[in-house]
């Protein structure tokens, strides 16, 4: 297990601790962990609040979280390791390796039924997937849609079914758009999980495991937390209102997204969202992507993993938020290239993501830093807390150099 030790001292973060506990103590968040590295060494480490509200269990370093989509990173990696050994190119058409994703067709603007598609003009590229320009979408984000209501009927989503099953699902539905001309957060990574067990013949949590967990000492990264650390699991809350983040009440809601999740195995091994893991494995494999000692890739794959996918004017696009300008996307998560007015000025060319329970990580190079972020509040992926987290956090790296 990573040793979460402070070894570069210097930095303040008394400011960053203080903002964190107040979202504690005015009932927004339960609790909230944090680790900041410069180059590979932490100058921050920290745990506020609860790990069980109701039950007044402190919040520890060894705690699990349901990390969603910080998941992405793992299995982008995944590919970017079988890319590296000449298995897959990035450029390679998808159904070189699953056929049923070819000859694709695509819903025309404006149609009212499935029905109303044209020819898709170029096949979808692992590029594209690992990117979200592919033109699949969710299922998730983009109610009232047909295609959010062709997905769920179909039980895209559905723990007891396969990654080949899933495949299969979206083989039958249309694209939402032409491959590589726009932005949609989509069951890309998902079917990026199922290429990587296509092309190294091994079921995807064997892979990663082998290839990731291991090497980097990830003890408790998984899809499953085993039956001796159930107690170590955070508690899960919702917030009072959707549309009020900052509306103070907090419901538990340890079920969601199905009752049992993570406490036993199931079939889907969902590699845009299924994982758990704690603080010490996270900062494990965001210190594997830093310069400065043995690395998970190689420097140049990195480099192409933090370089922008998409085309020129081309952002990131979210259904309930909308455009988000000057944010792109790399090989592995968004990357800011204009810092918006809730960034830090000096977060151009960060590479980060997240995980919709406000589970976090970002990597500067521009600035030799990066962090974590781990909470647990439903549809907490854009929350204020984490905006104000990392201004901070940039902002005490500042000052200590």
């Amino acid at each position: 297990m990573e040793d979460l030790k402070v070894t570069r001292t210097g930095y303040d973060f008394a400011p960053a601790r203080a903002a964190m506990q107040r979202y504690i103590d005015n009932n927004l968040l339960s609790g909230i962990s944090s680790a900041v590295m410069v180059g590979r060494e932490l100058v921050d480490v920290s745990c506020v609040g609860w790990a069980d509200k109701e039950a007044q269990v402190e919040l520890r370093p060894d705690h699990i979280f349901r990390i969603f989509s910080n998941t992405k990173l793992v299995t982008s990696c995944a590919a970017l390791l079988l890319f590296e050994e000449g298995k897959l190119g990035l450029d390679d058409a998808i159904e070189k390796f699953i056929p049923q994703l070819g000859n694709r067709k695509v819903l025309r603007p404006g149609a009212t039924s499935l029905d109303e598609t044209d020819l898709a003009k170029s096949s979808i590229t692992i590029r594209q997937l690992l990117s979200h320009s592919s033109g699949l979408s969710y299922g998730f984000f983009d109610p009232g849609t047909m295609i959010f209501k062709a997905l769920n009927e179909r039980g895209v989503h559905n723990p007891n079914t396969t990654l080949a099953q899933m495949v299969d699902v979206l083989a039958d539905l249309p694209l939402i758009y032409q491959p590589g001309t726009s932005w949609e957060y989509s069951l890309a990574i998902d079917v990026v999980a199922r290429l990587v067990e296509v092309v190294s013949g091994q079921r995807f949590d064997n892979f990663i495991k082998a290839r990731i967990f291991d090497p980097l000492g990830m003890v408790d990264t998984g899809f499953v937390v085993p039956e001796k650390d159930h107690k170590r699991l955070v508690a899960y809350y919702a917030g009072a209102d959707l549309m009020e983040p900052m509306k103070p009440g907090l419901t538990r809601t340890d079920n969601a997204p199905f009752p049992g999740a993570y406490l036993k195995p199931i079939a889907r091994l969902n590699g845009g969202g299924g994982l758990v893991s704690t603080m010490p494995d996270m900062v494990a494999l965001i210190r594997s992507l830093l310069p400065g000692g043995k690395m998970l890739l190689k420097p140049e794959t990195i480099t192409q993993m933090m370089t922008n996918q998409l085309p020129a004017g081309q952002w990131i696009r979210f259904a309930l938020l909308g455009e988000q300008p000057g944010k792109v996307h790399g090989l592995a998560g968004g990357i800011i290239q204009t810092p918006s007015a809730v960034d830090h000025p000096d977060a151009a060319g960060e590479l980060y993501w997240g995980g919709v329970a406000g589970t976090q990580w970002w990597i500067s190079p521009r600035h030799n830093m990066a962090g974590v972020m781990m909470a647990q509040r439903q549809m907490a992926f854009t929350h204020p807390f984490s905006f104000e987290f990392k201004r901070m956090a940039y902002d005490a790296i500042k000052r200590g150099s």
